[in-house]
């Protein structure tokens, strides 16, 4: 499984096995079941999850008591409340397994270690967070711009196996749909 993290950072940057096995100390491998919860709204985040397998799914409760769904995480995605992570607050936001998932965590002490240690993550990291940021200014671009609908099949495109994966009423959530009408878009379109 850490292959695959090798891997993922070899994407970026340039790791040596030597390396990669030091960068690996600093991490905890843990396993959760599906619908377990990583992290509580509420709690000090001061965690930073990289999916090995499984996927992850990060929400709110909006004061109707309706989750909402503002991210997933599949293989080789991070995930965290990055704005309290970087400042050892409490979070807003739940990460919940969607699927058994194994994951890498580390802390934020842990994480500005490795970063001192081996600056070359730095540049990881920021690929990381450009592509995350990319990713949110897009799906704001289809909040303003598409449909409903155009939005749905859209995310279809983009992300597939989040289709496959990912049960329907956390996708309605995540794309500000009733599963309802969600499947009436589906049915409409796939028929």
């Amino acid at each position: 499984m850490c292959n695959q993290f090798f891997n993922h950072l070899n994407k970026f940057t340039d790791i040596s096995e030597s390396e990669f096995d030091e960068i690996i100390s600093f991490f905890e491998i843990k396993i959760f079941g599906k619908k377990e919860i990583l992290m509580e709204a509420g709690s000090i985040c001061n965690r930073h999850f990289f999916v090995l397998t499984g996927c992850l799914q990060m929400y709110y409760t909006n004061e109707k008591g309706a989750e909402q769904t503002l991210q997933f995480a599949l293989e080789n995605w991070w995930l965290t409340d990055n704005l309290a992570f970087l400042q050892n607050r409490k979070t807003e936001f739940c990460i919940q397994a969607v699927e058994n998932s194994e994951v890498l965590c580390i802390d934020f002490q842990k994480q500005e270690l490795l970063l001192k240690n081996f600056p070359q993550l730095e540049r990881y990291f920021r690929h990381v967070f450009e592509k995350a940021c990319g990713a949110a200014q897009m799906r704001v671009k289809y909040i303003f711009d598409f449909s409903k609908e155009e939005m749905y099949l859209a995310f279809r495109r983009q992300f597939p196996e989040f289709i496959q994966r990912v049960p329907q009423y956390l996708i309605a959530s995540y794309l500000g749909l009733t599963p309802e009408y969600l499947s009436e878009i589906k049915s409409k379109k796939f028929s």
